[in-house]
């Protein structure tokens, strides 16, 4: 896994895992507020608001992007 710094020109959706690098957590983003300069997120069921330079975004390639479907013996039928 890589982690990029949130810039100007990069936005950050609400349901998106980041990193916060302070405290070395993946968190899900709940708030992107970019013209106030803050990401409002949830860890450990509690809710965070910090600034925006201590967030990374989690770059993830396609090789580990694609996910395995198992399926049991009954949906092998056509």
């Amino acid at each position: 896994m890589e982690f990029d710094e949130i810039t100007d020109g990069v936005k950050v959706y609400p349901g998106e895992y980041i990193l916060h690098t302070p405290s070395n957590q993946i968190v899900l983003c709940g708030a992107f507020k970019g013209s106030v300069g803050l990401i409002k997120a949830l860890v450990n069921g509690r809710v965070m608001e910090d600034k925006i330079e201590h967030f990374q975004k989690i770059k993830v390639s396609k090789k580990e992007q694609r996910k395995k479907i198992r399926r049991c013996s009954g949906c092998k039928r056509r």
